[in-house]
């Protein structure tokens, strides 16, 4: 029975040492919140803080704002596609010989008919002289096969024999040949058809070309034309003449073009079609094989009072945005449900709904640093709010 004993009153020991301690660190607890009953019932009831009593609600809050406006909204069709020169060509030799003249360099702007290069011409000059003496040397022999033929009195036996003795001394093949040799003369002399820049030359000054080798590209780069693929179900919408919006990845701001020309024929296998776009390039900044993102104009609807897509917001399931309300640059941000219509990349069209909020054209609606924002809250407009971050808070 004396270990029994014993384990008992070790275990009451145990469990009076838990509860003083339990007792001391309560205690510690009570003294750290300000006190127990009596300091509690001298000092009277204190006062209850909240998350948004920890917070100065009279700072204005830093936000971007826009004015809504009436306009009309343009629907987009959107595609991908390349730059090309609006003219190009291949330059190719038209006679054999050595590349005497390069005067040119890749890059280099030309003018139409301006010299690009010249094939020694040495050859075909003497060629040129020796169809000249040859066509002399039968035109002597014509004439004394016709020196009495202007005895004959019927006209058309003179001509007759004219024609023979053409034929037989040679001369209507002497003057093929002369015009022959001067038309390889003149093609070594190799000039532009139009006006642009040089490109993929392929020839150095002194080296040999044969007839049909590649010299070089003549690319006209000012309009650029830039050719994207339609889906069929949208190619409907566009028109010649409507606007592009024309962006690369070499520029941060889009550039401005027309649709020129909408292919007629669709194509089987992709279900598109093909639509050319001009866009003016007159600093030659747009190259030919850049790869282009097209906005085409597709469909304009007049008369709507639209707002900037970053506005709409959505809570409880329902769409919404915040409005400016005050004078100056602060004022409170009051928000309104909403009903949107047809929107495009960047507008949304706000429509008269009975259940819901409308804007007018000309009030500001906010469209940065408003997602957290409650029906209300102070506000001031700012530029950008990034130059706001530094700013002190003004009441």
């Amino acid at each position: 029975m004396r270990p029994i004993l014993r384990k008992s009153l070790i275990g009451a020991s145990v469990l009076v040492l838990a509860i003083a301690a339990s007792a001391g660190i309560y205690g510690r607890i009570r003294a750290s919140q300000g006190g127990g009953q009596d300091d509690d019932a001298s000092d009277g009831p204190r006062p209850r803080t909240s998350a948004s009593g920890s917070f100065n609600t009279d700072v204005a809050i830093p936000v971007k704002g826009v004015p809504a406006i009436r306009d009309a909204l343009v629907v987009s069709v959107t595609a991908a596609g390349q730059a090309e020169g609006w003219k190009k060509t291949v330059v190719v030799a038209q006679v054999d010989g050595r590349v005497a003249a390069l005067p040119l360099h890749e890059n280099e702007a030309v003018g139409a008919g301006q010299l690009l290069a010249g094939i020694d011409a040495a050859e075909y000059g003497l060629a040129v002289e020796e169809a000249q003496a040859g066509l002399r040397q039968a035109e002597a022999a014509y004439r004394e096969a016709t020196v009495l033929d202007n005895e004959i009195q019927d006209p058309r036996v003179r001509a007759e024999r004219a024609a023979f003795a053409r034929s037989k001394t040679g001369v209507d093949v002497a003057e093929v040949r002369l015009r022959k040799a001067q038309l390889d003369l003149s093609r070594t002399r190799i000039s532009s058809p139009f006006a642009g820049r040089v490109a993929s030359l392929k020839v150095v000054p002194g080296q040999w070309v044969r007839a049909g080798d590649e010299l070089m590209t003549i690319v006209a780069l000012d309009p650029i034309k830039v050719e994207v693929q339609v889906l069929e179900s949208e190619v409907g919408f566009l028109a010649p003449g409507r606007r592009a919006r024309v962006s690369f990845a070499a520029f941060p701001a889009p550039f401005l073009g027309t649709v020129q020309t909408i292919n007629p024929v669709v194509d089987g296998g992709t279900r598109t079609a093909r639509v050319t776009v001009i866009v003016p390039n007159p600093g030659g900044r747009i190259l030919p094989g850049m790869y282009a993102r097209v906005a085409l104009e597709a469909q304009r609807f007049d008369n709507r009072v639209l707002v900037p897509r970053s506005a709409i917001l959505e809570r409880d399931r329902r769409t919404m945005l915040f409005v400016f309300d005050g004078s100056g640059r602060t004022g409170l941000a009051k928000w309104r449900y909403v009903t949107t219509g047809l929107q495009n990349d960047s507008l949304v069209e706000i429509v008269p709904n009975a259940e819901t909020d409308s804007v007018k054209p000309g009030e500001v609606v906010l469209t940065e640093g408003h997602y957290t924002l409650i029906h209300d809250a102070r506000i001031r407009l700012v530029e950008a709010l990034a130059d706001s971050a530094g700013d002190a808070p003004q009441p």
